[in-house]
């Protein structure tokens, strides 16, 4: 018998709030749990100039939809731009990175198939600061992202 997941709404505003490791917000919009395992929806908030450093999704596909602001992507060798209303995707085992490249504060979308990225996150905010490189690295090997270089700030500079 299959698993039904119930359907659900999330207003502006709600879902659990955690820091990462920029130093930026992430709201978890849907989760594991509510989602049956099919997908994690995240809203990011990425201030000026910040953006992860590069990274691996061992399991994961991901799409950044970008709310507000301009942003730049590195998959692979790719570079790519969306702002505004634009869209990104970055398949599982591809090294990417992204960052804000507008003035002020920019919102990005972030869904991940499938779930289970927001461990990560929680993980992480739950960590004694301040992080270093080595817990960082554990964390994300417990959850299935492997870090391989520098932000996209320090390694591809404006």
């Amino acid at each position: 018998m299959p698993n039904f997941t119930a359907p659900f709404a999330v207003q502006p505003g709600e879902g659990p709030v955690l820091e990462t490791p920029t130093g930026d917000a992430i709201t978890v919009k849907a989760d594991t749990m509510s989602t049956n395992g099919s997908l994690t929806v995240l809203e990011l908030l990425v201030a000026p100039g910040s953006g992860p450093a590069q990274h691996i999704h061992v399991r994961e596909d991901e799409v950044w939809w970008v709310l507000e602001g301009k942003f730049r992507f590195k998959a692979g060798d790719t570079m790519l731009r969306a702002s505004s209303g634009g869209m990104a995707f970055g398949p599982r085992g591809v090294p990417h990175n992204f960052q804000n490249i507008g003035d002020a504060a920019g919102r990005l979308l972030i869904i991940t198939s499938p779930s289970g990225v927001e461990r990560f996150f929680e993980q992480f905010a739950a960590l004694p600061g301040p992080v270093d490189a080595e817990a960082l690295a554990a964390v994300g090997h417990a959850n299935w992202i492997e870090f391989i270089g520098p932000p996209l700030a320090i390694s591809d500079p404006l």
